[in-house]
């Protein structure tokens, strides 16, 4: 029987994951951090976490995520950054630009990750070791940073091998040896598998993938519903959910766009909490302008100094894009919530529900300079996005929100990443003529 081509064995997929990226930008601009445990993310007496840490401060048992206090009880002698988002989105840049020569099929899956469907490039890159190893030096000569590739015929096996393959290595499972190349890893090593899964699972007897694949997939699904029937195709191999639903370069809204603050000290200032309110609708507002995107529903989240959490949502009558209107719900869902006088750890705004067209105009509100009010403010925010992307998140921003500036929190996904915004939604796949973009990622804090 002929196979398709949509046939897993004719599919050639690279995981590309920079090394240790957060940190080898910053020794680039700073060569005397090289070598030297290095923790980016802030200052060892804050409250913040882990954004990245260098592998000598690793062998301590430092990781992403982490309190940062922990950390610096873990490495005493470990150097703190602060971290320059603005650089790593530069970077950022530069290795997507890289990527673009290898292929017209690229998903940006994070500031430092992406894959590569390579299908079919054979003719033009060579076989896929031989394209690896020139796509590995040409990312070294161009950015001068190492990045590591995994090569195999889904998403999953070329991130699980691009993991095995780090720092600065090159790992191709072969077609046909995804399931035994998975096996005697940990159950934890499958993306998607956190640790409470793996607490579940462990509770189960099922340490490594290969307990995993010999399960039955009904058993996995009456255990843990849809994700079991995920978990079973996972153990072989497959993009099975998650992440993976859809294909590479296929652009998937998400379902909500976040940002968090916490304190470094608990704060019960109204104004305080007020123009911190403003600078997470800035940010928030940010992203949904990069997607494209027009949210119906504002939440706030609110956390106290005892830890206890509050989450209240509105919804509007019309969807927006805009900082201030985001900022004017959430600080109403804050003023009708809070315990005045108590001291506050967290906030947080969320917007979902999101629409894809613009907000009905304000036909009530008079134009002025031929303008209506909502396209005046995009305007101005589209500037604002503008400088910001130049300059830095804190380049610019509405004056409630000046005594709320605190600094960028060096993740994952921020805004303004290579292959993001409304542009790219109609992309053309150069090879088929399909319409294919990037992934957009979900929330980040």
């Amino acid at each position: 029987m002929n196979q398709s081509s949509d046939d897993p064995i004719h599919r050639t997929i690279f995981h590309v994951d920079m090394d240790a990226f957060f940190v080898s930008v910053e020794e680039l601009f700073d060569p005397s951090l090289v070598g030297k445990p290095v923790v980016v993310g802030g200052q060892r007496e804050e409250r913040g976490v882990v954004s990245a840490a260098s592998y000598a401060a690793r062998k301590f048992g430092v990781h992403s995520a982490m309190p940062l206090r922990t950390a610096a009880k873990l490495c005493p002698q470990a150097i703190f950054v602060d971290g320059h988002p603005e650089r790593y989105r530069e970077y950022s840049h530069k290795v997507h630009e890289v990527l673009g020569h290898f292929s017209p099929l690229v998903e940006m899956a994070s500031v430092d990750e992406a894959y590569l469907d390579m299908t079919g490039t054979e003719r033009l890159h060579g076989p896929a070791m031989r394209c690896a190893e020139r796509l590995h030096a040409e990312m070294k000569s161009s950015t001068q940073l190492n990045c590591s590739i995994g090569i195999g015929t889904s998403r999953l096996i070329a991130k699980v091998s691009s993991a095995k393959a780090k720092p600065n290595g090159v790992l191709w499972v072969l077609p046909g040896q995804e399931a035994r190349f998975l096996a005697p890893l940990n159950v934890g090593d499958i993306p998607g598998v956190g640790k409470v899964m793996e607490k579940n699972l462990a509770e189960m007897g099922i340490l490594r993938v290969r307990d995993l694949a010999k399960l039955d997939d009904g058993e996995l699904e009456r255990r843990f519903g849809k994700w079991g029937l995920a978990l079973a195709g996972k153990s072989r191999g497959e993009d099975a959910g998650g992440w993976f639903d859809a294909a590479v370069g296929e652009h998937s809204d998400p379902k909500s766009i976040s940002h968090e603050h916490t304190f470094n000290e608990d704060t019960a200032d109204r104004e305080r909490i007020e123009s911190t309110l403003m600078r997470l609708s800035e940010m928030v507002g940010r992203r949904l302008r990069e997607g494209g995107y027009f949210a119906r529903t504002i939440q706030l989240k609110l956390r106290y100094k005892d830890f206890t959490t509050i989450t209240r949502a509105h919804s509007l009558e019309q969807p927006t894009q805009m900082d201030h209107e985001i900022f004017e719900n959430s600080r109403r869902l804050f003023l009708r919530n809070w315990k005045q006088g108590a001291p506050v750890r967290l906030l947080g705004v969320q917007t979902s529900n999101f629409e894809a067209g613009p907000a009905q105009l304000d036909l009530l509100e008079p134009a002025r300079d031929g303008l209506p009010r909502n396209d005046r403010w995009q305007k101005v925010l589209a500037a604002a996005d503008h400088l910001r992307d130049k300059y830095g998140e804190s380049t610019i921003g509405l004056a409630t929100g000046m005594k709320g500036t605190f600094r960028e929190r060096t993740h994952e996904n921020p805004a303004s990443l290579p292959g993001r915004g409304p542009e790219k939604k109609s992309r053309k796949d150069e090879r088929t003529g399909s319409p294919q973009s990037h992934r957009d990622t979900e929330n980040s804090e």
